[in-house]
């Protein structure tokens, strides 16, 4: 991999009965060098540039929630927060506008706390759709089957086919049962 392309963070989270998780790592990129005249902008066409079309700005839910369906990708544009990751027992990150959060498919997340101009732009990867579910233990294995299903991507929504997500997700992904 070039040395150019962005290295982040991972966060690694199992299961806790109510909030399934990834194998994949949560994904942080700090201060990406982007055009700061107008930060949203920016992610969604870096987003749109690798196949993880922006879908919306607005901020993050404060309470607990994941998507089975896709994974997520957050650039923040404005103002900081601090963001549970991981789900209710998960790990608490501070993000500031610059900063990029990839989350797998079953990650959980919600702000806890954030300045009032606090805004992302999320994208999701080409063809899918998510979903809102709250952690339970009622629908945690329905959507483990879910989130199973749920392919890596075919790029980095922040690198492209430079950055690190397809390699680590793919070093990451559960073997295909037969």
């Amino acid at each position: 991999m070039p040395s150019s392309a962005p290295q982040p963070e991972q966060l690694r989270f199992a299961s806790d009965g109510r909030t399934p998780n990834s194998p994949h790592p949560v994904l942080i990129y700090r201060q990406l060098p982007l055009d700061d005249g107008d930060l949203a902008a920016a992610f969604e066409r870096l987003f749109d540039s690798h196949l993880w079309p922006s879908a919306w700005r607005g901020s993050i839910y404060d309470y607990q929630h994941y998507h089975s369906t896709a994974h997520e990708v957050l650039g923040v544009f404005r103002g900081q927060a601090r963001v549970m990751v991981g789900g209710e027992r998960g790990r608490e990150v501070e993000l500031r506008a610059g900063d990029a959060l990839v989350l797998p498919a079953g990650t959980g997340h919600c702000c806890l706390q954030a300045s009032t101009d606090f805004q992302v732009a999320a994208g999701y990867p080409v063809g899918q759709r998510y979903d809102l579910l709250r952690p339970d233990e009622a629908s945690h294995e329905a959507a483990r089957e879910r989130i199973a299903q749920v392919g890596v991507p075919v790029s980095d929504p922040l690198a492209g086919t430079q950055g690190a997500l397809v390699p680590l997700w793919r070093a990451s992904a559960p073997p295909l049962s037969r």
